[in-house]
């Protein structure tokens, strides 16, 4: 199934089968991404540098680092040695980064960097990961802290991470950034496919238009008309939601979510991945 026709898909519950994805408009998706950020990161005064973020003690200086890092990291991983072989699988990455909410492995080089020329920090990583990406078959291993990962799934796994660093720099900064529409497609997805392995079932459907319809939670599963248990949320608050950036309450009473069902309440079931300053790499 094409990334396209899989949107509004329905899946089955527990889905085991991760969905495909186009790895050449992935590959142009976070270095997009990263290319917005960059760009926002450029423009950043030394006040709104020093703000704080909703990520720890970070500071915008160090969360921009953090991205430049983690972001960097694609490159390293190419020029390294390849696994035998890929024992990370794509849909497990999500729930695998679940309670990482320590410092990061690479938490000396972020104080470190964040001390650098941002901008200069930026223009060496988009030259380094383009430069690597342009010589990265899809199929590749790549080492990741999960373990072997394909390129392409691994670059799936950086667009859930830019999205969500983009999205907290927007927080802290109050700067309207923009969201490459497959960056963020994928990002969606993926964690809504993750929510139905965590959550098997299909008496609830979960629905984040326009990208993913997925089956989930246990109990009577509905066959026809419209389903008894329905929840409807837009794409930036799934990924908020899922990364534990916003609680299933405030969201409701934000109206950003819509419940309906005696099994549409999903707070115990969020969120997926920690919400600290790793996001597994």
């Amino acid at each position: 199934m094409s990334e396209e026709r899989a949107s509004l898909g329905r899946m089955p519950p527990a889905r085991k089968r991760t969905r495909s994805y186009d790895p050449v408009r992935i590959r142009a998706a976070v270095l997009a991404q990263f290319g917005h950020v960059r760009q926002a990161v450029g423009t950043l005064t030394a006040e709104q540098l020093a703000l704080p973020t909703r990520i720890g003690d970070w500071t915008v200086r160090e969360l921009a680092a953090h991205i430049a890092l983690a972001f960097g990291a694609v490159a390293a991983a190419l020029d390294g040695p390849e696994p035998a072989k890929a024992d990370a699988a794509l849909l497990d990455w999500p729930l695998s980064t679940d309670g990482c909410a320590g410092a990061p492995d690479e938490g000396p080089p972020v104080a470190a960097c964040a001390s650098r020329d941002l901008p200069a920090l930026y223009g060496r990583t988009a030259e380094a990961v383009g430069a690597a990406l342009a010589g990265g078959p899809a199929e590749r291993l790549v080492r990741t802290r999960a373990g072997g990962m394909r390129l392409a799934d691994h670059l799936v796994t950086r667009a859930v991470e830019l999205v969500v660093r983009t999205d907290d720099l927007a927080d802290a900064t109050g700067l309207d950034l923009p969201y490459e529409r497959q960056a963020l497609a994928a990002s969606v997805r993926l964690l809504a496919d993750a929510f139905a392995v965590k959550a098997p079932g299909g008496s609830v459907e979960l629905r984040i238009p326009p990208y993913a319809v997925v089956q989930c939670v246990e109990g009577p599963r509905h066959t026809r008309g419209t389903p008894a248990n329905v929840v409807e949320t837009d794409p930036l608050t799934w990924i908020r939601l899922a990364t534990g950036r916003q609680a299933w309450a405030a969201a409701r009473e934000a109206a950003r979510v819509s419940a309906s069902g005696e099994r549409s309440d999903l707070s115990a079931l969020l969120p997926l991945m920690g919400r600290g300053p790793a996001l597994m790499a």
